[in-house]
């Protein structure tokens, strides 16, 4: 009883806010079609049918929660106008009826919460209608009372004149009430698995609660079929004792227009003795007064097959309207095992989709760390090479510095050596020259000999002007006053000589000392 009651708090609770953010949203008054408003009265009545104590009627147990909302017309003088427009309303036929059309005048006054809770504080008066243990005894139904005061806001209309209130089912749609969890994205997956966690032990619990629901009242089918098959076989028996009746009632007659008949005859023939006659008499009356019991007897009967044909009638109405509902109850725990089978699948897909992203960030870890090595490996490279570049550049100056130096002292060394050189080769070769000056001298072809074997194969070239080294595969210039090699930079070949001079290459001083004897020479 105690999990009943927090139920059906909760899904008052739930009812009570949906209409009233539903009615807010819509903005304009509410009539009898609108589906919130139908949930909470279905709500209501099951808050207040809770705990209820039964009155034994021919049919079974019957349990109205309209004898406690007559009592408030006790308790709050205003309540009197809603409960006799309640009794004067003719399509009204139960008790029920009437109790649903009471709640719906009540909030239409905007003054149930009042109502309610003037009538849970009267514990004394509800004892006659509730068990102890029921939700109106309790603290839940105090709650209820007190959240039922946010209807204050709502305007709503009824028209109850054409409804039918007698007939209607009453059947929590709990699948107003569930969350969709349509949706699980990054960084709310945790949120999301526990959110569907939570449905699902909601719908669990609810699918608990509609298999109750849907025992009982298949239960309660059974007693019912019991019940009408022992009504029929009554009604047989009964179907049969009137026709036993009439059969009597027929013999009866035809016994007693026989006597009378005889008595006639008697009467006419005058013969017949007094005594025949007093027995005649005394018989007529016992089959007359036999006559009379048997038609009362008759009238019983037929009232009472007349009784039992309108108990199946409403009998076999309340059967019909227990299996609609049995069906729609069946129809809700197919849904909800739908809802929970999808649910779970969900579950599972965002597990694994949880355990994909774990896996999946334990690799970008493992690369973001492979990645930060490689990215510290390749500075330390770059620095290293960086080092390296400015070590290089610092020995290549170095070297270039000495290079210059022993280039200058060198070239100064040679120029000087080669002066004295050539002084010496003037002052042999002048008479030569004498001879001859227009055209320069060639060196002997020892001298020649001597310098192509020091520069043949293997041996490096090194210009005797600028100490640099040239290959063999580069070409080779020789000069042909001083037999020195000399670079291809220290050649004369592209300075201008007399046509009178031979011209083959010479170095750079041979060629400035020709050029002077040329313009010294009185030829």
């Amino acid at each position: 009883m105690a999990n009943e009651r927090m139920n059906l708090m909760n899904m008052a609770k739930l009812s009570i806010k949906g209409l009233i953010e539903s009615a807010l949203n819509l903005g304009r008054t509410l009539d009898s079609d609108y589906a919130p408003l139908q949930q909470f009265f279905v709500v209501m009545e099951h808050c207040l049918k809770h705990g209820l104590k039964g009155k034994k009627t021919f049919l079974g147990q019957n349990k109205s929660f309209w004898g406690p909302l007559e009592l408030v017309e006790k308790l709050v003088p205003e309540a009197a106008e809603i409960t006799a427009s309640v009794k004067d309303l003719p399509g009204l036929k139960t008790p029920v009826g009437r109790g649903r059309a009471w709640l719906r005048l009540a909030l239409m006054q905007k003054k149930l919460s009042e109502y309610m809770k003037a009538l849970i504080n009267r514990k004394d008066l509800l004892s006659e209608f509730y068990e102890p243990n029921a939700l109106m005894m309790e603290e839940e139904g105090a709650i209820i009372a007190g959240l039922l005061v946010g209807l204050n806001v709502i305007d709503a209309n009824f028209c109850m004149k054409g409804e039918d209130l007698d007939s209607q089912v009453g059947v929590i749609d709990f699948s107003m009430y569930l969350k969709d969890g349509n949706s699980t994205k990054g960084s709310e997956g945790d949120g999301q698995i526990t959110a569907i966690l939570d449905q699902k032990n909601y719908v669990e619990e609810l699918n608990r609660h509609l298999s109750a629901t849907v025992n009982n009242l298949q239960a309660k089918v059974d007693a019912l079929e019991k019940s009408n098959t022992k009504l029929t076989e009554e009604l047989a028996v009964a179907n049969n004792r009137i026709i036993t009746l009439q059969e009597e009632m027929e013999r009866v007659k035809e016994e007693s227009s026989y006597i009378l008949e005889s008595n006639r005859k008697v009467t006419k023939d005058r013969t017949a003795d007094g005594h025949a006659l007093t027995e005649a008499r005394k018989q007529l009356k016992e089959e007359t007064q036999l006559r009379l019991d048997v038609e009362k007897e008759l009238e019983v009967q037929i009232g009472m097959r007349q009784e039992m044909e309108l108990a199946m009638k409403m009998l076999e109405k309340d059967v019909c309207e227990k299996q609609d509902a049995l069906v729609a109850l069946r129809q809700q725990l197919d849904d909800l095992r739908a809802l929970k089978h999808e649910l779970s699948f969900k579950l599972q897909s965002s597990d694994m989709g949880v355990k994909q992203k774990s896996e999946l960030n334990s690799r970008l870890e493992e690369k973001t760390n492979q990645m930060a090595a490689t990215i510290k490996q390749l500075e330390q490279r770059s620095h290293l090479e960086l080092e390296l570049k400015r070590e290089r550049d610092r020995w290549s100056h170095s070297h270039q510095r000495s290079q210059e130096n022993k280039k200058g002292a060198k070239n100064w060394l040679r120029q000087d050596g080669k002066l004295q050189i050539q002084e010496e080769n003037a002052k042999v070769k002048q008479p030569l020259r004498e001879e001859n000056s227009v055209l320069p001298h060639k060196l002997p072809s020892g001298t020649q000999e001597e310098q192509e074997q020091l520069s043949g194969p293997g041996n490096a070239e090194i210009c005797q002007l600028c100490q640099e080294e040239s290959s063999r595969s580069k070409k080779k210039n020789i000069c042909k006053n001083c037999g020195g090699i000399f670079c291809e930079a220290c050649s004369a070949n592209e300075l201008p000589l007399p046509s009178s001079i031979n011209p083959e290459r010479v170095c750079n001083p041979c060629h400035k000392q020709l050029i002077q004897q040329y313009s010294t020479s009185p030829l």
